[in-house]
């Protein structure tokens, strides 16, 4: 599978994943998918409701999951991941990202460095939950 993310929407999370640091950041992925690529067209932030370890956690509720596949639906898109930062670590999903994830979704994670957003990485996790694998991750500029 590969995701395409536009340059400004790329900019979007660096920017959220700076503000948030020394905390993780969270967001959701709308777009929609063709064959064996999903296109991102629009990143909506949402609140790390984490109430302890929030430089190395995140969590989302139910109540924003909902919100945000229904914003998907009216406007004609798809839920198609969520994004959140890792401060001080790599894009790398880790084993409670593993545990919390579902299949189907892109999991895009960025890393930021000492308050600097470094890489960004796409992962899908497999359908026995056993690990994530990584996806294809272009970042592109819209089409005119």
């Amino acid at each position: 599978m590969k995701l395409r993310l536009p340059t400004e929407l790329a900019e979007a999370i660096r920017t959220h994943a700076q503000e948030e640091y020394p905390h993780e950041c969270c967001g959701a992925l709308l777009g929609h998918e063709e064959g064996e690529q999903r296109f991102v067209a629009q990143v909506i932030r949402l609140a790390n409701e984490r109430t302890e370890e929030r430089e190395r956690r995140f969590f989302v509720s139910p109540e924003q999951v909902l919100r945000v596949e229904r914003q998907a639906s009216r406007e004609g898109m798809l839920l198609l991941g969520f994004y959140h930062s890792h401060p001080d670590h790599p894009a790398i999903p880790s084993e409670y990202d593993r545990q919390h994830a579902l299949p189907w979704y892109s999991y895009l994670i960025i890393s930021v460095r000492q308050g600097i957003p470094a890489e960004i990485r796409s992962w899908r996790l497999r359908e026995d939950r056993s690990q994530f694998d990584e996806e294809t991750l272009f970042q592109q500029e819209p089409s005119p």
